[in-house]
């Protein structure tokens, strides 16, 4: 009669299950044959004519853009303008920026009432996808924004960017973001002295397929904010500008082919925080999405501009640039993880997966991984990490399973035990034939071949693996604790069902009648 195996229940913790989209980064613009003759055939005599349109108005919007900026200071003790400098700017760029954006062919429907200055002193605007969004700006009357400050060495847009006076972010300045903070304060707190500051609080652009989450510099004030949506319901998108898609270029080129492009603008009721919420950022800008969410009909996830910059590792890395999509703010939360773990985690995987064309690891690379071949305890080891149960391991699974699983059981006790049990003679060294006597034995495998393992190990190629150097090696190799803990649990287990085999063939006479008695199930919870 064959031996018992062990049957695994794996509950899973839900809030770390799979998003409801999985990569909100990527736009896959596929046109078809008759979309592509429509655009040649439009383009041909929309794109010169709004060309030499767009090129008229910029050459009006230049001067007064001088005039509004002429000795204007953008650093130090600013102050809002007042005056004809702020007549020409909220009412003569905003109608030369609306009539900029009608030359491109867009037709903009706006809903709902804008909230004043005093009222909600700032504006978030979600979902945030295109370089086009600019025009929520537009419409909002040209409120201050937040910008890098070398977009205003940018030929004739970074005078336009000069009229709102943003908010500088001097990215190499290691105190901007406490800076860039205490300004934003600063005006939202002003008593409507100050215009409105307009924000985007998803930080990067997505694909509208669902709402990422928000940053907190909108929610830090604790002021009013008041959420806007913006929807472009068009069938074919030129807009979506993300990290995986066409490039602006392109997308410009085709939105200036087509007959008119529709933008919906909706300003939704302020949400006043709680006091709750003005103590807590965090929990105010997942009320105001949760708003916008619904609004929109969309789910939300996890990911935030972080995975935007694990994707560029991942594709560096020669994986595919969705492999590193982890939901970063989710992981890091859970799990205590900063970004610069999760890049080396990455690194570590892509040595797994570099066969792999698909960012997935089978049971055969997570074994040659490791060195060691495919056996029981391996089995069940990647049966802990693969959380979909699809046969395979891609790199948020690798990272769970890692944080979760493998460190905990990396502990001093378990290596020293581990090492007690290969040095054999008790010597406080194993030499090879140790360590590939007792691994034959725990993989139940005659033939096995550790040289490369043991080399690995054994740091000063001494030829015997000292405590120091095996224990190392476990720090750096998690997986190991997991599989080693993993081999001692397979071990009590066959022994108790050995003694409870023997137990009921000593007390228990079986009849034909009596129904099989279902092994008993270990819970593994991750």
């Amino acid at each position: 009669m064959p031996p018992m195996q062990r049957v695994l229940e794996l509950p899973r913790q839900h809030s770390l299950n799979l998003p409801a989209v999985l990569n909100p980064f990527v736009h896959d613009l596929k046109l078809t044959r008759a979309e592509k003759i429509k655009c040649f055939l439009l383009g041909i005599i929309l794109v010169p004519l709004r060309a030499i349109f767009l090129l008229l108005v910029l050459m009006v919007m230049w001067p007064v853009a001088v005039a509004i900026t002429f000795h204007q200071p953008l650093k130090g003790a600013v102050e809002p303008m007042t005056g004809w400098r702020r007549f020409l700017r909220q009412r003569v760029m905003t109608f030369l920026g609306r009539l900029y954006y009608f030359g491109m062919g867009f037709r903009v429907v706006v809903k709902g009432k804008q909230a004043s200055s005093a009222e909600a002193p700032i504006l978030a605007v979600a979902p945030h996808s295109s370089f086009f969004d600019a025009i929520v700006s537009i419409e909002a009357g040209l409120p201050s924004t937040v910008s890098r400050i070398e977009s205003l060495d940018a030929p004739v847009f970074g005078r336009f960017l000069r009229c709102v006076q943003p908010v500088l972010v001097l990215r190499t300045d290691p105190d901007s973001r406490r800076n860039t903070v205490l300004e934003i304060e600063r005006r939202a707190k002003s008593g409507g002295h100050w215009p409105q500051v307009l924000l985007f609080p998803e930080g990067t652009c997505t694909n509208r397929s669902c709402l990422i989450t928000f940053k907190q510099g909108a929610f830090i004030p604790g002021v009013p904010v008041q959420p806007v949506v913006i929807k472009y319901p068009n069938k074919l998108d030129t807009i979506t500008w993300t990290w995986q898609g066409p490039k602006m270029a392109k997308l410009l080129l085709l939105t200036l082919c087509q007959l008119y492009t529709t933008v919906e603008i909706e300003f939704l009721p302020p949400w006043i925080p709680t006091e709750a919420e003005k103590k807590c950022p965090t929990k105010f800008a997942q009320s105001v999405r949760a708003v916008m969410a619904k609004s929109l009909a969309l789910p939300v996830t996890d990911h935030t501009y972080e995975d935007c910059r694990l994707m560029i590792a991942a594709g560096e890395l020669t994986l595919p640039m969705e492999t590193g999509l982890v939901e970063f703010t989710k992981i890091s939360m859970k799990l205590k993880l900063k970004w610069d773990n999760l890049k080396k985690e990455l690194e570590t995987f892509a040595n797994m997966a570099c066969s792999c064309k698909g960012g997935r690891i089978t049971i055969e690379e997570f074994a040659s991984f490791l060195k060691i071949p495919i056996s029981p305890p391996l089995k069940e080891l990647f049966s802990l990490f693969d959380r979909d149960g699809d046969g395979t391991i891609d790199f948020r699974e690798y990272v769970i399973g890692v944080t979760v699983l493998c460190r905990p059981a990396n502990t001093e006790e378990v290596i020293q035990t581990a090492f007690m049990l290969f040095d054999i003679d008790q010597d406080n060294r194993i030499t090879q034939e140790e360590f590939s006597g007792l691994l034959r034995s725990a993989l139940g495998v005659c033939d096995l071949d550790v040289h490369s393992l043991f080399n690995e190990i054994d740091a000063d190629g001494s030829g015997h693996i000292t405590y120091d150097e095996f224990c190392t090696f476990a720090l750096t190799h998690p997986e190991y604790a997991k599989l080693f803990t993993t081999y001692i649990e397979l071990q009590r287990y066959q022994a108790l069902q050995s003694e409870e085999s023997e137990y009921n063939g000593f007390f228990h006479c079986p009849r034909r009648d009596d129904p099989q008695e279902s092994s008993t199930s270990e819970k593994k919870d991750d």
